[in-house]
């Protein structure tokens, strides 16, 4: 049933980089959006200027009484928490197994319970580890070389089995490497484009681990947000599938360096480390099932995703400073 006029709706991790983002998207279509985060890694400040436009509740999505109380007020469930991070995941496999597969489980069952009309699973390419492909599909074996993917991973076949065992109405959606304002840099686990940055913009060099040939399929966050926006008008056919999310194309991170010289006009010079365990050398994605099955297409390309992204980091540097300063 198509959910697509104004519904409730609980985004869980709703003060995360992703999270934050899907609900302001969601509250300027005119949706009534309740948010769940324990802030383990999301922040308040995320969600600045929303006022009482949300419901914002601090909670853990495994406590079973705090996600009845708020699914049984909900229409469709967008699931973004989870411990991010393959890195994060070799240090503490059982904590991030925990959250991610025990924690979309735990929601499954209270949406079985309460009836909810729609399910939408955050994934991660992860899953495909290194797989051979060019061009990753969704019908790949799964190959995942992280605790982090293999949690992903169990997360979107528990919405498989909701589906088929009892009708629950879910859609997986494998992010590729999601970028943009927002992004915390100053975590150990951060992302490559939030450190790249950083790094520029503080007159460092940029670490690479590895040669810099390893490419990846980057997306804007305004992507993956019109990804999910599309979910609530998709089709029946696409209830109990996983779609990939992501530009389909790539680009090594020797270029990424190339673009970000242009952009910032300052000299960018990287030093290498080892590669790290976990990392995938290639990632790019077949998106022509997303296309087909909720309509999605990206919007912003990844040279003017980093160009934005480049903006706001710089914007904020200045802020900084000037508070500093004074």
């Amino acid at each position: 049933m198509p959910l697509n006029s104004p519904k409730n709706i609980l985004v869980t991790g709703g003060a995360g980089f992703i999270g934050s983002h899907l609900v302001r998207g969601l509250v300027g279509e005119g949706h009534r959006v309740s948010v769940i985060d324990n802030f383990s890694t999301g922040r308040r400040e995320n969600l600045a200027g929303l006022g009482d436009r949300i419901t914002l509740f601090e909670g853990d999505i495994r406590d079973p009484e705090a996600v009845g109380d708020l699914l049984g007020e909900v229409e469709a469930v967008f699931h973004q928490a989870a411990l991010p991070s393959v890195p994060r995941s070799f240090a503490d496999p059982v904590e991030t197994t925990s959250v991610n597969t025990g924690g979309t489980l735990s929601l499954l069952e209270a949406a079985r319970k309460f009836g909810i009309s729609l399910f939408v699973f955050a994934s991660s390419s992860s899953i495909y580890g290194d797989a051979a492909a060019e061009a990753k599909t969704e019908d790949l074996p799964p190959d995942p070389l992280s605790p982090y993917a293999v949690s992903k991973l169990a997360g979107e076949e528990f919405c498989r089995l909701y589906r088929k065992l009892y009708g629950l109405p879910t859609i997986g959606l494998r992010y590729f490497n999601v970028f943009g304002p927002g992004q915390d840099p100053e975590s150990q686990y951060s992302a490559v484009l939030p450190l790249f940055i950083t790094a520029v913009l503080e007159g460092r060099s940029p670490v690479i681990y590895g040669d810099g040939t390893q490419s990846r399929d980057f997306s804007y966050v305004e992507n993956v947000v019109r990804a999910n926006l599309a979910c609530l008008n998709a089709p029946e056919e696409a209830y109990g599938e996983v779609c990939n999310v992501a530009c389909g194309e790539r680009i090594d991170l020797l270029g990424v360096l190339e673009i970000l010289r242009e952009i910032s006009g300052r000299p960018v010079d990287p030093v290498f480390a080892d590669r790290r365990p976990g990392d995938v050398l290639h990632s790019r994605a077949d998106i022509s099932r997303a296309a087909g099955l909720i309509g999605y297409s990206p919007s912003v390309r990844f040279p003017e995703g980093l160009r934005r992204t480049y903006d706001h980091f710089a914007a904020r540097f200045s802020q900084q400073g000037d508070q500093v300063s004074h």
